[in-house]
């Protein structure tokens, strides 16, 4: 079997997939371009292929015998699924993976943009910092404030499960409501868009993107929100 691989994956798993397949691959860390993924794919069964990557119908004519389209991530809006169903192609990802990783980085932003981490960090870096003063970036306390979670899926429970630990208030919305006992665990409570963007402190996005996602914050959904939330 035939592989491309468009992404500089550890020497550990691409020996792990030569020992069944033939495999070209992009050993750059930057984004393989678009011009040579449609020239190595040609002739390719199949593509593990990264996020920043378009898998379209121009790039599928290229690849008849493609019989798998790999996608290194969770997401995978990057690909023309249904192009490839039509064609028989199967499209697999990586769920689960990022979960922790991911809350990880929402928590670590949501304290950065309540304490004015980044502002406070260029501030000193730029050798501005001559002294202390009560209001001299002076940010916003997380423990205890109101947290509105957007999308209560695996991620966005990892998350709540973090905001227990700063005694946070939990608000969520999503396409389905948590099971009590999931709710009663994270002490969360479920509500309307409306009334978390009244309500919440932080607000935290963790859906998909769909149409009925795409600008789901806009300029409406931004004037429910208190003008000290974030």
């Amino acid at each position: 079997m035939h592989v491309l691989i468009t992404g500089c994956l550890p020497d550990a798993v691409i020996t792990d997939i030569e020992t069944t397949c033939t495999v070209v691959q992009n050993r750059t860390d930057r984004p393989m371009p678009r011009e040579a993924i449609l020239e190595q794919v040609t002739g390719q069964d199949g593509l593990l292929c990264m996020i920043t990557d378009t898998v379209d119908p121009a790039l599928l004519d290229r690849a008849p015998g493609l019989k798998i389209i790999a996608n290194y991530g969770v997401g995978f809006n990057n690909i023309d699924v249904a192009a490839a169903t039509r064609r028989g192609i199967p499209v697999t990802n990586t769920p689960g993976v990022l979960t922790d990783a991911t809350a990880d980085i929402t928590f670590a932003l949501i304290l950065a943009v309540g304490r004015r981490v980044v502002a406070g960090d260029r501030y000193t870096r730029e050798g501005r910092f001559q002294f202390w003063a009560p209001f001299h970036f002076l940010g916003s306390e997380i423990s205890g404030k109101t947290l509105g979670i957007i999308g209560m899926g695996r991620i966005g429970q990892a998350v709540a499960r973090r905001a227990a630990g700063f005694n946070m208030q939990l608000l969520y919305t999503g396409r389905r409501r948590l099971p009590e006992e999931t709710e009663h665990a994270l002490r969360a409570t479920h509500t309307d868009l409306e009334d978390l963007l009244a309500r919440a402190d932080f607000v935290s996005l963790h859906v998909p993107l769909t149409e009925q996602t795409h600008h789901l914050i806009d300029a409406a959904a931004l004037d429910l929100m208190r003008p000290e939330a974030f």
